[in-house]
């Protein structure tokens, strides 16, 4: 790697949203930062791909929280040169088909979401207006939490303790818990919990404050799409890095960090490199930091401890269909689609010989954005999602891509016809019109991202997570910072807040561009 400084302010290390976020939000600030990539392309799960002319984005399916008056459309303004456009997906943007129930669509805001539901539940008022007050709670507990990662311990310490209460209530309690409190009826109790793979917390494990930040992050504007893909996003934030004398490399993998005298300097990469930092940035995992960049006489064997007693969320199949032909009258909507045929919400796909996965997740990511041009043919993409335990293909795990053998070929024709058998019963309009599939294993997810297990939402979203202290921004360790989805929540915007708080730490100018 040619880099042209031999010191830099930062190195981050992974170019996901919270790595982009982090580095740009300091370049803003006018420091000079590196940012490391492993994969071949940055922007992490925001990059695109192509096939046979198709195009999809890896890892974004709708964003939240980015309508115009929003708090995090505007920072997302401030971080970039010129607004990156976010469509809205419309009224509905999530639909669920929960056993042989008819769909319940999901709209916003939230007085129509409860309009929805009270017109499908009419017996349950009571429970309804409970779930949205308990997400509201829920939200601002999980906030506390986080706010105080950010913050000086004593500080953070004090600011948890005044919110005991509700932290007791809302973060230690599972999804399954809250809803059984607000309702005996298994079909409105699958519904409150149906969006669960959004974040990747089963209803039955996850705290209930991670359900809620998420899923009521949803309910003011709905849902957004980047026009053009989630490479865009990449786009407008590297350039924000790069016009305030900073770098991005992909393809470069740091092998180990560089400590002297109980600090961090640097990085070493695996060509050798040595690169001098006065801090250093970790994108890539709490798990994934522990476990490979640390090297021996790190000093902090307890706050590694702490880390790696923490689980890793779900994994996941993908199925990449392209469409030839009028996808909507055929039955696709801008809307995302939740699949559970059995109406089991608390479900992953376990057991690929059964060929039935027990939930699923469809998206028309070509409907969403405005600049896709589906050409005279009409060529539309879409995208099947099923949730998985990482068990299903850890016996190849060791062996080289190109290396595994006419048995695990196999294995992706089978999960691969699978998966589109479902795509059939549900849509079988569409299902004509498909003339490309390919088929995506976690352990794909693992090659490129490099998380533990193919778990591209990071850790798991338990209770044990969320009151963990050892996910703050500022680690024990000094010089060394966590940014990213594991020190807030999963997905894009939970990495978009990670990468925010990372940089108040580093820079406590930042917070006046937080809006509050």
């Amino acid at each position: 790697m040619a880099s042209t400084r031999s010191a830099w302010d930062e190195i981050v290390i992974g170019s996901g949203m919270g790595g982009m976020v982090a580095a740009a939000a300091l370049s803003r600030l006018g420091h000079r930062v590196l940012l490391l990539e492993q994969y071949e392309s940055l922007g992490g799960q925001t990059h695109n791909f192509s096939r046979d002319g198709f195009r999809w984005t890896a890892g974004i399916h709708y964003l939240a929280a980015m309508g115009p008056d929003q708090r995090e459309k505007a920072i997302l303004d401030w971080l970039t040169d010129t607004p990156i456009e976010l469509a809205p997906m419309g009224t509905v943007y999530d639909t669920l088909h929960i056993g042989d129930a008819p769909p319940i669509q999901l709209s916003r805001p939230t007085e129509a979401q409860k309009l929805d539901l009270k017109e499908h539940f009419p017996d349950e008022g009571a429970a309804i207006e409970g779930w949205f007050q308990a997400i509201q709670a829920g939200r601002k507990a999980l906030e506390t939490i986080i706010r105080a990662r950010s913050l000086p311990v004593a500080v953070g310490a004090v600011s948890k303790w005044w919110r005991r209460a509700a932290i007791r209530r809302w973060c230690e309690r599972t999804t399954a818990e809250v809803t059984s409190e607000l309702t005996d009826n298994p079909e409105l109790a699958a519904a409150f919990s149906a969006q669960w793979g959004t974040f990747g917390g089963r209803p039955g494990t996850a705290s209930f404050a991670f359900h809620a930040s998420v899923i009521g992050s949803y309910l003011d504007s709905g849902g957004f799409y980047p026009a053009g893909g989630g490479s865009t996003i990449a786009e407008h934030l590297l350039a924000t890095i790069r016009a305030q004398g900073g770098e991005a490399h992909a393809g470069v993998t740091v092998e180990a960090l560089r400590m002297e005298n109980g600090r961090v300097v640097g990085v070493t990469t695996a060509d050798g490199e040595a690169i001098a930092a006065d801090k250093v940035i970790s994108n890539i995992g709490a798990r994934e930091t522990v476990d490979r960049l640390l090297p021996e006489g790190h000093g902090q064997q307890a706050w590694v401890d702490e880390i790696r007693a923490l689980g890793s969320n779900i994994c996941h199949f993908s199925l990449f269909l392209g469409f030839c032909g009028d996808i909507e009258a055929a039955g696709a909507t801008k809307s995302n689609h939740w699949l559970y045929p059995t109406g089991e919400t608390d479900a992953v796909w376990t057991d690929v010989s059964n060929n039935v996965p027990p939930a699923m997740f469809v998206s028309f990511a070509s409907l969403k954005d405005p600049a896709y041009d589906p050409g005279p043919d009409r060529k539309h993409t879409g995208e099947i999602i099923a949730w998985a335990d990482w068990s299903t293909v850890a016996r190849w795990a060791a062996i080289p891509p190109g290396e595994r053998g006419e048995d695990y070929h196999d294995f992706k024709s089978q999960v691969e016809a699978a998966l589109f058998a479902q795509f059939e019963t549900y849509f079988p309009r569409l299902a004509e019109l498909v003339v490309f599939r390919e088929v995506a294993t976690p352990l794909a997810t693992a090659a490129i991202t490099g998380h533990t297990k193919g778990a591209f939402y990071g850790l798991d979203v338990t209770p044990k997570r969320i009151m963990s202290d050892a996910l703050r921004m500022k680690t024990p360790i000094k010089g060394l910072y966590l940014s990213g989805q594991d020190v807030v929540s999963p997905g894009i915007p939970g990495a978009l807040w990670g990468g925010l708080l990372c940089a108040v730490s580093i820079d406590p100018k930042m917070a006046v561009h937080l809006g509050g």
